[in-house]
């Protein structure tokens, strides 16, 4: 990463999943950010945030003979320092990821994989307290059920039910931020404003905080500090 992509990432990885979506709420972002219904599943410590730009792979069924096959294994072209993304086909029971490739990419550098899909090998993953959010798991591997089709490419990531929230559009190097409490996109070009927006949003909270504990009314301190 560039001296300034290492810059943000340092400074965008002091803020919580909850502080980023509120930033992007409040810079008009329809959903936040937020990428629904993704969850950590390893390591077993669930204070683990990880932060970092986003390289995509976008997986096809392996019926599919007409999509694009890359050139080498995606694995093996993750760049220090991203954060693995994978869509996988809606609803495919099989996973997309197991602890053949969290060794990989730990090889690598990568700081951990969001799939929107299932992964498997939980304790390979876990003994490597290497970070992975999914969907599920599964014991199936990806073969014949699915393959990768291309990497570095915008994928759409939809809720597991469709029509109930908006999409999320994750571009390569768009910051990921994920922790337990679920998993945020950042558009590369807004990183600046919702540090800034966050910073402010946790000077509010910690007014707020401090105002609840010593016996003020919810309604009340909100009304002061957030102007509800």
């Amino acid at each position: 990463m560039s001296s300034d992509a290492v810059e943000i990432q340092a400074r965008l990885a002091e803020f919580s999943t909850c502080e980023v979506s509120d930033a992007l709420i409040n810079l008009g972002s329809p959903h936040g950010g937020h990428i629904p219904d993704i969850r950590i599943l390893s390591p077993s410590d669930r204070s683990t945030r990880i932060c970092g730009p986003a390289y995509t792979v976008r997986m096809v069924l392996g019926s599919d003979t007409t999509a694009p096959r890359p050139s080498a294994h995606f694995v093996d072209t993750v760049p220090p320092g991203s954060v693995v993304v994978i869509s996988a086909p809606h609803r495919v029971k099989n996973a997309v990821w197991g602890g053949l490739m969290t060794a990989g990419a730990q090889s690598r550098g990568a700081r951990g994989v969001i799939i929107s899909g299932r992964c498997r090998d939980l304790a390979e993953h876990r003994a490597a307290s290497f970070p992975v959010f999914a969907r599920a798991h599964s014991t199936l591997g990806q073969s014949p059920f699915t393959r990768p089709s291309e990497v570095n490419v915008p994928l759409l990531i939809h809720p597991d039910v469709e029509g109930d929230f908006p999409a999320v559009r994750v571009s390569p190097g768009d910051w990921m931020v994920a922790d337990e409490d679920g998993v945020v996109c950042v558009p590369a070009d807004l990183a600046e404003e919702v540090i800034k927006m966050a910073s402010r949003g946790r000077e509010v909270d910690e007014r707020c905080m401090q105002d609840i504990k010593a016996g003020k009314g919810v309604q009340e301190t909100f009304r002061k500090y957030r102007g509800q």
